[in-house]
């Protein structure tokens, strides 16, 4: 802190000089114990500044952090839109049995909620505070360090109107794995694991390779079920050599209690993500003299997830205002409100993605074998559509020519990803008011009390059509709970400055 950034190019041998910024050491930092220069602030502390927050795009304050100070690390088990914020750690884990959560610190005040409820262009710096002697003022509750967020004000001068859009595009970071996604090869490698198998168990190379043959699209323990090549009568599907017969053609029908149908398979991976839309607007009105300030601001915000039934709605408004009466004393407020809608797919009764059950899509899209079709097909290739007007979706529960799937069997988590519902909204309250009273000269009192308040609502939608829960014609659950809580803060300070001439 307080030293000039730099850009080192790489070398096998590195000398480094610290250059000190006179500027940002004559910057002001929120601390516990209100505002400091940078200069004269001698614990560790990382401050990230409105500009830079900005610049990043997200609906959680907490992931604006993220490579932004040293020390700092944020983890997340979902990329659900407006999911819980990241798991925060401040210089590493301190305690095995007690929890390593800093502590929120609000505009002054503790904050335990939803920081999805804050609006990152309502923040006008975030302070980091991560030793012992910066978190002083909290206690034991300042332990795993502090993050102080302080809110934006209304500035002296004339009115100002801003209006801020912002578009953009959602889509999967991360690269595919290298795996094995031609069908051909599947049954390739499969076909090679069975007849070495076969040989260990002491048949010949023959035997072994016309069990093998025998076995690998078998409805038992070994087979894979699923046959999507038509391979002529009397040949064998992989050949002595471990290829795919030359006469194999892709898209196999099969008839099934009388009705034909085509097997023929699916890219999981491609059906599963998406590219979404990201739109934000915020509108903020401000003004400010010498004995007081205004700022107002309204923000939406509408993220679609990347897959689909994935999107998080929101719409915030804060009004803050503080106002000098006397010399001597000094009163404000801070009010914000927030609607919200989140919508995402049932994976294994979470609802963010983050479960390894068969419901989970992500899972489902990585991990089904590229032989395995997603829809379930008429002998045109046509995929059907049931009597209520549903897609027909192949959830590997003999619905399709009988067939069951040996892997991820009797589910298909992007049906149901369409088909169930997992919607939450909400409405969250945050107020607070302070007094601040100087007296006898170096005396300052400060009284800050706050208030907090989140009601949700949770409906939970399966279809009784297909899935876990059509034998019980669908489950349907609602849930309400409201939480909140009450700080009362009051603070007495001494300044006394003595200069030395």
């Amino acid at each position: 802190m307080g030293m000039r950034a730099q850009e080192i190019g790489v070398k096998s041998n590195l000398k480094i000089f610290m250059e000190s910024d006179n500027q940002m050491l004559e910057e002001v930092m929120v601390v516990a114990y209100g505002t400091a220069k940078k200069s004269a602030f001698t614990g560790s502390a990382a401050v990230l500044k409105s500009e830079e927050i900005g610049k990043i795009q997200t609906s959680n304050a907490m992931s604006t952090l993220a490579g932004k100070a040293a020390g700092v690390q944020l983890s997340t088990a979902s990329g659900q839109p407006g999911v819980s914020s990241p798991s925060i750690r401040i210089r590493g884990i301190s305690s095995i049995n007690a929890g390593n959560t800093p502590l929120i610190i609000l505009d002054g005040s503790p904050f335990d909620g939803d920081m999805n409820s804050i609006n990152t262009q309502d923040i006008e710096s975030m302070t980091v505070l991560k030793d012992a002697a910066s978190n002083a003022l909290y206690g034991a509750r300042g332990a795993n360090g502090v993050i102080m967020i302080t809110t934006k004000q209304g500035q002296k001068g004339d009115a100002r109107v801003t209006l801020d859009a912002k578009w953009g595009v959602n889509s999967r970071a991360t690269k595919t794995y290298n795996t094995i996604n031609d069908p051909a090869q599947y049954y390739e490698v499969y076909y090679t694991g069975l007849k070495n198998m076969f040989m260990a168990n002491g048949n010949g190379a023959a035997q072994a390779h016309y069990l093998a043959n025998q076995n690998l699209c078998a409805n038992n323990s070994y087979g894979l079920w699923y046959n999507v090549f038509n391979v002529p009568a009397g040949q064998a599907m992989i050949g002595s050599n471990g290829k795919l017969n030359p006469n194999a053609t892709i898209g196999n029908l099969v008839n099934y209690n009388g009705q034909e149908y085509l097997l023929t398979p699916d890219d999981w991976l491609d059906a599963a993500y998406k590219n979404s839309l990201r739109q934000e607007y915020n509108v903020t009105i401000s003004s400010g003299n010498q004995k007081s300030s205004f700022y107002s601001s309204f923000g939406y915000l509408k993220n679609e997830g990347i897959v689909d039934n994935s999107d998080y709605t929101r719409f915030v408004g804060r009004l803050k205002a503080d106002y000098q009466v006397k010399d001597w004393l000094k009163v404000g407020a801070n009010a914000s409100f927030t609607h919200y809608d989140m919508n995402s797919f049932v994976s294994g009764g979470d609802g963010d993605g983050s479960s390894v059950s068969s419901g989970n899509i992500f899972a489902a899209a990585t991990q089904v074998a590229p032989i395995y079709p997603l829809f379930i097909r008429d002998k045109n290739g046509n995929v059907l559509i049931d009597a209520n007007g549903n897609t027909m979706y192949d959830y590997g529960d003999g619905g399709n020519a009988g067939l069951e799937r040996p892997v991820f069997g009797k589910s298909n988590a992007l049906s149901d990803a369409i088909l169930n519902t997992y919607a939450t909204d909400g409405n969250t309250i945050n107020g607070t008011a302070f007094a601040e009273i100087s007296f006898l000269k170096d005396f300052k009192f400060t009284t800050t009390n706050s208030v907090y308040v989140d009601e949700s609502r949770l409906t939970t939608v399966t279809n009784p059509y297909y899935g876990s829960y059509a034998s019980s014609n669908g489950i349907l659950g609602k849930t309400h709970s409201r939480r909140y809580s009450v700080n009362y803060q009051q603070l007495l300070n001494y300044v006394k400055i003595n200069r030395i001439t």
